[in-house]
């Protein structure tokens, strides 16, 4: 096989430094199943990776991106065939293990999930690990006993990827979903997702969070934990449940144990690396059946390969709004 392009991302004393080179598959990781990639996406953990924002490289160079999809060209494992559709998240893929930018990828069988009848290699990546983990939680909160006859559902970091498949997902099931957000300019995006309403976090008095506030709601998609999750929990309904996904503001959790043991709230921490695999599987079935978002293509937009560094640095800034997938092979 010719030499293919992949995006590497090298630990320096000072900083990292992302770049273009040129690989063949003799540079990729082991692994049983290799993948020609068809998309990417952009996540706020590969963006941390690639400016060096954030400790997330465990090996002294690692070609970026955590996520894939595409089609098997050669595989070693009986459970995957040449020309299979699969898609890959998680685990240690670009982190400790060669990741998603690139042209050509070499992974473990044990970390591809076949692509669910009815969805495509694209939609994968506009869900990647942001939607993922947004369906994981919603699995999960439900499992724990929500229901959208319970009551209102908030969702924080409403505009990011996580945040924006929540809201259509949630919405699509037929729950009341509140849309929590720092970008007053989010309402009417948000508004097209399928939030009933939309609050501003600057409308919320975050210095004086009660031990047991109003109860307001059913369950809560929290992405940016600190004083944000502790408002959540002493807002909660009587058997109300959190999902914890991210700590875009803050990785502190300041409240008491009072929503827990008065109210019988759950906190649900929601971990999509290591997520099982037959859970795994069984998130992306939903993903693509009753839980499918109902604008996934408004929520994601497209770029090529060779603008994805542009993307970083508006992730680090929070100038994002929902997905970006990159196509790897246009």
């Amino acid at each position: 096989m010719d030499e293919f392009k992949a995006y590497r991302i090298t630990q320096q004393e000072k900083g990292v430094k992302a770049e273009f080179v040129a690989c063949t598959l003799d540079d990729l990781d082991p692994g049983a199943v290799v993948v020609r990639v068809a998309y990417s996406d952009v996540n706020y953990k590969d963006a941390l990776a690639a400016t060096g924002k954030g400790r997330i490289l465990l090996r002294p160079a690692c070609i970026g991106g955590i996520d894939f999809s595409g089609t098997v060209v050669s595989s070693t494992d009986a459970r995957f065939a040449k020309g299979d559709a699969v898609l890959a998240t998680g685990y240690d893929l670009g982190v400790k293990h060669h990741g998603g930018y690139t042209e050509y990828a070499r992974v473990p069988a044990d970390w591809l999930v076949r692509i669910p009848q009815g969805m495509s290699l694209w939609e994968a990546m506009a869900f990647g690990t942001a939607g993922f983990t947004a369906g994981l939680g919603i699995v999960r909160m439900e499992a724990n006993g929500l229901r959208p006859e319970n009551g209102p559902v908030i969702v924080s970091g409403a505009t990011g990827g996580v945040g924006s498949v929540a809201i259509d997902s949630l919405a699509r099931l037929g729950y009341h979903v509140v849309a929590l957000t720092g970008k007053a300019t989010g309402h009417d995006y948000l508004m097209k997702l399928g939030a009933k309403e939309v609050k501003l976090r600057t409308d919320l008095d975050l210095a004086k969070i009660k031990p047991l506030d109003r109860a307001m709601w059913a369950g809560a998609v929290d992405n940016l934990g600190g004083e944000v999750l502790g408002w959540m929990a002493s807002t909660m309904k009587i058997g109300g449940t959190i999902a914890s996904i991210g700590l875009a503001a803050s990785h502190a959790l300041n409240t008491t144990v009072m929503p827990f043991i008065l109210r019988g709230v759950s906190l649900l921490g929601v971990d999509s690396v290591n997520c099982p695999m037959p859970l795994r599987q069984e998130v992306w079935r939903r993903l693509a059946t009753d839980m499918r978002p109902a604008h996934l293509k408004e929520l994601a937009r497209t770029i090529p390969f060779e603008d994805l560094p542009k993307a970083f640095e508006d992730f680090i800034h929070s100038r994002m709004t929902g997905r970006i997938v990159v196509d790897l092979n246009p």
